[in-house]
C-alpha cells in the first residue's frame, strides 16, 4: 500500500502569511520492529529507501548496550538517544510526520536565541488577546502594553506554554509573522529537519490540525540544538518562574507544564505539546549518574495532562537501566 505524502500549504497566520511548500512525492507505509503499522492519514517518510539524516552527534562518551525494548509505552511514535554520542537507542515510527503541538515553541526559542539580544525590551501587543481567544490557546496571561525582555518572554512561552508570548516574540523578531515563520522553516532545513513544517510559532492548529508537523527523528535534532544554549537549558529545567511587578510591567508567576520537572529524578526539560490531533507529546532530556538521555514521545493517548510524561518516564526508565560498556 502506498500513501501519498504532500506538504501542506503554509498559510497566513491571522491572514498575514501566504507561501507554499512544494509537494515532495510519496513514500510507502511500513511496519516497525514492534509490529506497529503507520496509522491512516499520517505520513511515513523515507521508507522507499532514501536514507534519513541521523541525529547530529555530540562528543562521545561510554557506549550504552541496547537490551530489549521499553515496555508499556502508549505513545504512537518516539525516539530515545544517548545524549553523549547521539546514538539512537530506541525508536517507534521515527520518520512518521505528526502534529506536534507546543513543541513548536522550541523552534521559536531557537530562532530568537540565534538572533540574540535577549535583553531586548518588547512591548506586548494588543493583538495577543484576540489571538489567544480565537484559538482557546494556552496563555501566560500577558498584559497588553507591558514591556518585558525577550528572555522573560521565552520564560512565558516555554514554562506555561504561553501562545501570547510566542506571538509577541514572533512579531518582534520577524519582524512580522510571515518573516518569522520563514526563519523557523529555514532553521529546520539547516538542522536537517527535512520532514518538518511550521505554519505558526506555537503549534496551534492553523490553518489545519496537521499543518505544523514533524517527526520524532527531526525533533531529536531540534532538542539537541536547543539544549546547547545555556539560557534555554536553565529555563526548561525550572519548575516555577516569578517576575515581581516593576516599571512597565505587572507581576507574573509561571509554572512548567512538563510533569517530569520536579517529579522525575534527573529531568532537565524540555517541552510539552498537545492538540486534539497531536494528543500528548513531550520532548525531553534527563541525566542520571553522568548518563544523559534525550528523546521524545508523540501521540500519547489523552488520558490526562501527564500522559506524555508517563510515556517519557517509561522510555527513560528503560534507557537508564541499560548496561554501559
Amino acid at each position: 500500500m502506498r500513501i501519498p505524502v504532500r506538504a501542506t500549504v503554509i498559510a497566513a497566520l491571522g491572514g498575514l502569511f501566504v507561501g507554499a511548500v512544494v509537494a515532495w512525492g510519496t513514500a510507502g507505509s511500513s511496519s516497525t520492529a514492534e509490529g506497529n503499522v503507520h496509522p491512516p492519514g499520517l505520513r511515513p517518510v523515507n521508507s522507499a529507501g532514501t536514507p534519513r539524516p541521523t541525529p547530529t552527534p555530540t562528543p562521545s562518551g561510554p557506549s550504552i548496550e541496547v537490551v530489549g525494548l521499553p515496555r508499556d509505552v502508549q505513545a504512537r511514535g518516539g525516539v530515545l538517544a544517548n545524549g553523549a554520542s547521539g546514538a539512537l537507542l530506541w525508536s517507534r515510527d521515527a520518520d512518521t510526520e505528526r502534529p506536534i503541538g507546543s513543541i513548536t515553541k522550541v523552534m521559536t526559542a531557537l530562532v530568537v536565541m540565534q538572533a540574540g539580544d535577549l535583553n531586548r525590551e518588547i512591548k506586548v501587543p494588543k493583538a495577543v488577546i484576540p489571538y489567544v481567544n480565537k484559538y482557546g490557546a494556552d496563555s501566560a496571561g500577558l498584559h497588553p502594553g507591558d514591556v518585558l525582555t525577550a528572555q522573560q518572554l521565552m520564560e512565558a512561552m516555554l514554562l506555561p506554554s504561553g501562545c501570547d508570548a510566542a506571538y509577541t516574540l514572533a512579531t518582534a523578531y520577524g519582524p512580522g509573522m510571515p518573516a518569522f515563520l520563514a526563519k523557523m522553516n529555514a532553521a529546520a532545513r539547516q538542522l536537517g529537519m527535512m520532514h518538518t513544517q511550521f505554519t505558526s510559532p506555537d503549534g496551534l492548529p492553523y490553518p489545519t490540525e496537521t499543518s505544523t508537523f514533524s517527526t520524532p527523528a527531526d525533533l531529536l535534532r531540534l532538542g539537541q540544538a536547543a539544549m546547547k544554549y545555556p539560557v534555554f537549558r536553565s529555563i526548561v529545567a525550572q519548575h516555577i518562574y516569578r517576575i515581581p511587578k516593576g516599571p512597565g510591567h505587572h507581576s507574573y508567576w509561571w509554572q512548567n507544564t512538563n510533569e517530569l520537572i520536579g517529579t522525575y529524578q534527573g529531568a532537565d526539560g524540555i517541552k510539552t505539546g498537545f492538540t486534539n490531533a497531536a494528543l500528548h507529546c513531550l520532548l525531553f532530556e534527563a541525566t542520571r549518574n553522568g548518563r544523559v538521555l534525550i528523546g521524545d514521545v508523540l501521540g500519547s493517548p489523552a488520558t490526562g495532562p501527564a500522559s506524555g510524561a508517563d510515556a517519557a518516564a517509561q522510555v527513560l526508565n528503560w534507557g537508564f537501566s541499560l548496561p554501559q560498556t
